[in-house]
């Protein structure tokens, strides 16, 4: 430990965003960076605990203490090299990551842990800085190949791991560019898209072969990506070239709400709203027939109270929306930790976002019956107040009677979640086998029912963290080194 009195003498200091008035006029990152000697400080902080909980409860299984110690010390390079011995993509990761490791931080006990996600991209942006990231292809091939079908977070980092052990990687994207939810998903605000072709560029240099704009199978996993320019590869074909295919095709199947009034236009689900967004910020165009969308001049409701839900809520603002408005079924949680999630479990406690100091109304224990609207478009939402309660561990929603009210929208933006895979196309094709949730049944590591196709990521196990995603992808690279060599 660099400083073993660090935590006692430094307080926790976020880097904190851009001021309000400037940043809703651009999609340019919000957030803040700390001058390099104040991000030393913030990793004095680190006390090197004996069991270190932070490294338990990181997916990637992150070791703290050793690269906040590197980092206090003013050693860079060795605070990147550790810290890229289990994360492959630490600049997406610092940008984007919940942070579970700073939830289980000894000194998050009293709610003051280790900014250990802003370190981290501190460390790798510091190493590009540096001119330490650089391509560095495997010195020799095995003669094996794998297909990875889906370029997100999983699917890139089990093409990084299989191209350094000496495989041959041809990864495949549906969409223009490489990504997955983090291009098509996360605002420019929170993750600057220079920053994927960045790290492609160097997996590229690496050996990496990369093949956008190319479907396999039927299936649609973007929204408004290339049409009729697209190629087509028949998935028998995969199995035929490759000694095995990977597939990580995401859970993008969305979760919708059946309600009257459903058909009515300006009811869209939140991806394909973030998505068009980032494709402008981009200059793409767009498929034929795709209308672009746009909260201009609107009252827009946001349904669905996690971080898509608060992406909308700043894309809304940008766009210049007249009054947004977000929504979530479930109670409002508590600003701190309740007795039933004690430190180090990851404490479900209310989280506000950049996007919700830009301005927002939040309404929580709100359940939509029906939309209403004149001429095909929708007007309003019919809601009511609902009651939690909890019996035998189970918890039932009741509507509180006569707390019926209207929310004036123009646009309604479904923010649910997603329910599991897109079942129709590639894992239809495949005749894959599904679990109880919808997802692609993956049998002792990541083997699907067809012998020479595996599943990482979140096609195997459901919508979850981009961290959870690259560890993911990570261990089905392990696991094909393995059994392929």
């Amino acid at each position: 430990m660099g400083d073993p009195k660090g935590f006692l003498k430094i307080q926790r200091k976020v880097a904190g965003y851009r001021p309000v008035e400037e940043r809703i006029n651009d999609y340019s990152e919000v957030e803040l960076q700390l001058p390099d000697e104040e991000r030393r400080l913030q990793a004095s902080r680190c006390m090197d605990c004996g069991v270190p909980f932070c490294h338990w409860a990181c997916p990637v299984h992150n070791v703290m203490p050793e690269w906040q110690d590197k980092l206090y010390r003013g050693d860079w390079a060795g605070a990147w090299a550790i810290l890229e011995n289990t994360n492959p993509f630490p600049e997406f990761t610092g940008r984007v990551c919940p942070a579970p490791c700073e939830a289980s931080c000894v000194l998050g006990a009293n709610d003051e842990p280790v900014t250990i996600r802003q370190n981290e991209l501190a460390v790798i942006e510091k190493a590009y800085e540096l001119g330490l990231v650089v391509p560095r292809p495997p010195k020799k091939r095995n003669g094996k190949k794998v297909a990875v079908v889906g370029g997100g977070p999983a699917g890139l980092s089990a093409a990084y791991y299989l191209n350094r052990a000496g495989f041959t990687v041809t990864v495949y994207e549906a969409d223009r560019k490489l990504g997955g939810y983090l291009r098509y998903g996360i605002p420019d605000f929170k993750l600057n898209k220079n920053f994927i072709d960045r790290r492609v560029a160097i997996m590229e240099a690496e050996g990496i072969v990369f093949k956008t704009n190319t479907r396999i199978g039927s299936a649609r996993y973007g929204f408004g990506t290339a049409g009729t320019d697209s190629v087509m590869v028949d998935p028998k074909e995969l199995e035929k070239e490759f000694d095995l295919v990977l597939l990580t095709v995401g859970a993008r199947e969305p979760r919708d709400l059946t309600v009257p009034g459903r058909e009515l236009k300006g009811i869209v689900q939140a991806l394909d709203y973030l998505a068009l967004q980032n494709r402008s910020c981009a200059q793409e165009a767009c498929e034929d027939g795709v209308e672009p969308i746009t909260a201009f001049g609107k009252r827009v409701v946001v349904i669905g109270g996690g971080d898509t839900g608060a992406d909308c809520v700043g894309t809304a603002n940008r766009q210049g929306a007249i009054r947004v408005t977000q929504i979530e079924v479930l109670p409002k949680p508590p600003e701190h930790r309740s007795p039933n999630e004690p430190w180090p479990l990851w404490p479900k406690v209310l989280k506000t976002s950049s996007s919700h100091l830009e301005g927002c109304e939040r309404l929580w224990s709100v359940n939509t019956k029906a939309f209403i609207g004149r001429n095909g478009q929708v007007e309003a939402i019919q809601a009511c107040k609902v009651e939690w309660t909890e019996q035998d561990g189970r918890w039932t929603m009741t509507e509180i009677p006569g707390s019926d009210f209207e929310i004036g929208a123009d646009l309604v933006l479904l923010a649910m979640g997603f329910t599991h895979v897109v079942q129709e196309g590639l894992v239809k094709d495949l005749n894959l086998e599904l679990d109880e949730r919808g997802n692609i049944r993956t049998r002792g590591t990541f083997h699907t029912s067809n012998p020479k196709v595996w599943a990482a990521g979140d096609s195997r196990f459901g919508a979850s963290l981009v961290v959870r995603s690259i560890s993911d992808g990570r261990s089905a690279a392990e696991a094909i080194i393995k059994n392929l060599q």
